[in-house]
């Protein structure tokens, strides 16, 4: 009776420390893993969400730098947005360029990538005079073709005063002046992404749409194309979230001129914190801002996520 008392009692021993250990074991893993986000996570509270919670708290204040305690206002800044004809002429540009300057970054950056995808030394200069502009620096750009279109500029210097060009001192013509400089400034990374792209096509997928009969219209459209839509998205995304935060190349080619007509959104949040101190309402543009980028690339990943989904079914 003793000894089945004691076989009975060694299994239930041998039960719970078996699952004393096991927890033991889940503690440690749970501490490493602990240990090991904390430092991530310390840095994404540090310099993002902390930060964002900032501004959000100052878009409802009307701080202007200087005063402390801020005061609380409510929604009386983001009401101000909604009447401030500057804001939504900024607004305006600012859309207008991102439309523009994304379908031609993309088409330029595609078509060009196209044309170099030949692996020879003579495509391997062009790419590099390609990306050049893109790793010089908007403000050094934008001082450089300051230089050359301005009123006194090396265009006008030449052509003379009789048949100078307004290219920024008119409105409209600074508006497509800009446009363009920001996307021949731009493209060049759209350029060197459409190429790795490119290169992940498998040659064979080639040769049988060849064999297949298909033209070389055929061959892109049809096959390299679809192909590279994830490519595609990248450079979408990175050109709309650039574009919408345009702000330097601006800053170094009109200043905001003539008469604030080539303002961007970002100019004028800058301008309202800094030139006219007022921090507060700079910091509600600047939440708009970013829930409006947090929004777009949400709405392009997933079009983009449906269309794929589509294509596979």
């Amino acid at each position: 009776m003793r000894a089945s008392k004691e076989s009975t009692a060694r299994p239930a021993a041998s039960g719970a420390a078996g699952r004393s250990a096991r927890a033991r074991a889940r503690r440690r893993a749970t501490t490493a893993d602990i240990a090991m986000m904390a430092p991530p996570l310390v840095l994404v509270a540090g310099l993002i969400i902390v930060p964002i919670a900032i501004a959000v708290y100052l878009s409802f204040t009307d701080w202007n730098g200087f005063t402390s305690p801020p005061h609380l206002i409510g929604f009386r800044n983001y009401v101000r947005l909604t009447e401030d004809s500057a804001v939504r002429h900024a607004a305006f540009l600012t859309l207008l360029i991102t439309a523009v300057g994304t379908v031609a970054c993309n088409v330029l950056g595609l078509g060009v990538a196209l044309l170099l995808n030949r692996n020879n030394r003579i495509n391997a200069f062009l790419r590099v005079l390609v990306f050049y502009p893109y790793v010089v620096g908007a403000v050094i750009l934008g001082f450089l073709w300051s230089s050359i279109l301005g009123t006194s500029g090396a265009v006008n210097a030449a052509v003379g005063a009789k048949h100078s060009l307004p290219f920024l001192s008119d409105p409209t013509w600074a508006v497509v002046t800009v446009i363009c400089v920001i996307v021949w400034s731009s493209f060049g990374v759209n350029v060197v992404l459409y190429l790795a792209g490119l290169q992940t096509v498998p040659d064979s997928v080639i040769e049988a749409a060849k064999i297949d009969g298909a033209t070389p219209w055929q061959t892109f459209w049809r096959v390299k194309l679809p192909m590279l839509a994830p490519t595609v998205t990248v450079n979408v995304v990175l050109v709309v979230i650039g574009l919408l935060r345009v702000y330097e190349l601006i800053l170094a080619l009109t200043a905001g001129g003539p008469a604030g007509e080539t303002r961007s959104f970002v100019y004028n949040i800058l301008t309202s914190s800094f030139d006219n101190t007022q921090l507060g309402y700079g910091a509600a543009q600047s939440v708009v801002l970013m829930v409006v980028i947090v929004t777009v690339t949400v709405a392009i990943t997933a079009a983009r996520r449906r269309s794929e989904q589509a294509v596979a079914a």
